[in-house]
């Protein structure tokens, strides 16, 4: 037999089986909706020839990303400039700017929430929630004074958001470095934050016991301009957090070794080398290249006073820049 229903029934049943569903949601501590894996650059911070934030700029950076093939990004960390290269009013407008040119792409975007005390990296990570990014990133307090006072740092942080969120082990307090085992413990009190990007020597040592500490810690990621991305892979670290300005071509390392092209990837590896000894050699290197692509109009920067900053290459400094920078041009993406 046919069962009919009022209008009136219909929407009351339709108004349960809603409910229902809220009810039913998937928590966010469940897995990201967006791979954690792969690269990750961190977003640089172009300046107007003022020195101001240029915001514009920051958005086409988004944009820049998606196109090199980058798997997620990160903003603001020390290679965006901070502490001294943004302001909190300009950390606030910047991850709303972020948020909005992130929205739809495919790189997963992590808001930096990281500062001087809980208090202010509460604020902040309060503030990034609103945005609902992908996930966030924070590196310890530098005002803390012991390893404890990192737990509980990183416990408020866990306890206001159940996003993703990456330790970075680097950037705390001077002398006080978040041990392996703490990491692991925060991973199983608080699984959200079972994600970590090491640069703390030993840094090998220290990312393998991370890998083996799996499944308590979810990703194993570093920085330092994946130096040893190669070498990382082969014990199974999950990606690297380079500098923007050659995404496409880590993009175009990992495919390529996680596709068992492990041959090709080094021979791009090593024309990458090349590049990031420039980045030794000579100051400015960053912006320089970001001017070059055509992501940012200028080079200007700001130092950790916050003081406005600007490149100052020779011209056969440069001459050797743009010539190792020829290596590169097969695996350009953007």
């Amino acid at each position: 037999m046919t069962t009919t229903y009022s209008r009136r029934q219909l929407l009351a049943k339709l108004g349960v089986a809603a409910g229902a569903a809220m009810a039913l949601r998937v928590p966010l501590e469940a897995a990201p909706a967006k791979p954690f894996r792969g690269i990750f650059p961190i977003l640089a911070t172009p300046y107007t020839s003022t020195g101001a934030v240029d915001f514009e700029d920051l958005a086409h950076e988004v944009e820049f990303f998606e196109q090199c093939g980058a798997h997620g990004m990160a903003w603001p960390q020390h290679a965006s400039g901070y502490p001294g290269g943004v302001d909190k009013e300009e950390r606030m407008r910047g991850m709303e700017v972020l948020a909005r040119a992130a929205k739809g792409r495919k790189p997963a975007l992590l808001l930096g929430v990281q500062s001087t005390s809980i208090e202010q990296m509460l604020e902040f990570a309060r503030r990034a929630e609103e945005l609902e990014p992908d996930g966030m990133i924070a590196m310890p307090p530098l005002e803390a004074r012991s390893v404890e006072e990192y737990r509980t740092y990183f416990t408020a942080l866990g306890k206001l958001t159940k996003r993703p969120v990456f330790i970075q082990t680097s950037g705390g307090a001077q002398g006080i470095d978040p041990s392996v085992e703490l990491l692991i413990d925060l991973a199983k009190e608080f699984p959200h934050l079972g994600y970590v990007k090491e640069e703390v020597n030993p840094v090998n040592q220290r990312m393998k016991a991370l890998v083996k500490a799996k499944p308590a810690i979810t990703a194993v990621f570093s920085g330092a301009n994946g130096y040893n991305m190669t070498y990382e892979m082969r014990f199974g670290a999950d990606g690297t957090m380079p500098e923007a300005q050659f995404a496409d071509v880590y993009v175009s390392v990992w495919d390529l070794y996680q596709s068992g092209q492990q041959e090709k990837a080094r021979t791009v590896f090593g024309s990458l080398l090349l590049m990031l000894n420039q980045m030794r050699q000579f100051g400015g290197v960053p912006q320089y290249i970001m001017k070059k692509r055509g992501v940012f109009k200028t080079t200007v920067g700001r130092n950790h006073s916050g003081q406005r900053t600007d490149i100052d290459l020779k011209p056969d400094e440069v001459a050797e820049i743009d010539w190792n920078f020829e290596a590169l041009r097969p695996f350009l993406r953007a």
